[in-house]
């Protein structure tokens, strides 16, 4: 799998996993959420087969830049009806 579909993967995946953490976890513990997100997220697109193919050549920025999405999506969520119900 190269790198693009895993970056739409984890894209298309966001909004579910963020939906199930928030019925997981609740109101409380924004942090909490989000790395319980980020984990939920990392284990299904197999990031650490993805390093070891050389499909993601920097874990750490890879991360970071999958939780600054998280965040965008997030504020995305709570700006929608979604956030409403």
């Amino acid at each position: 799998m190269d790198f693009l579909k895993i970056f739409l993967r984890a894209l298309a995946f966001l909004p579910a996993a963020l939906h199930g953490t928030e019925a997981l976890i609740g109101d409380g513990g924004g942090e909490h959420k989000k790395k319980a997100a980020l984990e939920i997220v990392g284990a299904a697109l197999n990031i650490t087969d993805a390093v070891a193919a050389k499909q993601i050549v920097d874990a750490d920025r890879f991360t970071a830049g999958l939780s600054a999405i998280v965040d965008g999506v997030v504020e995305c969520l709570n700006a929608s009806v979604w956030a409403k119900g």
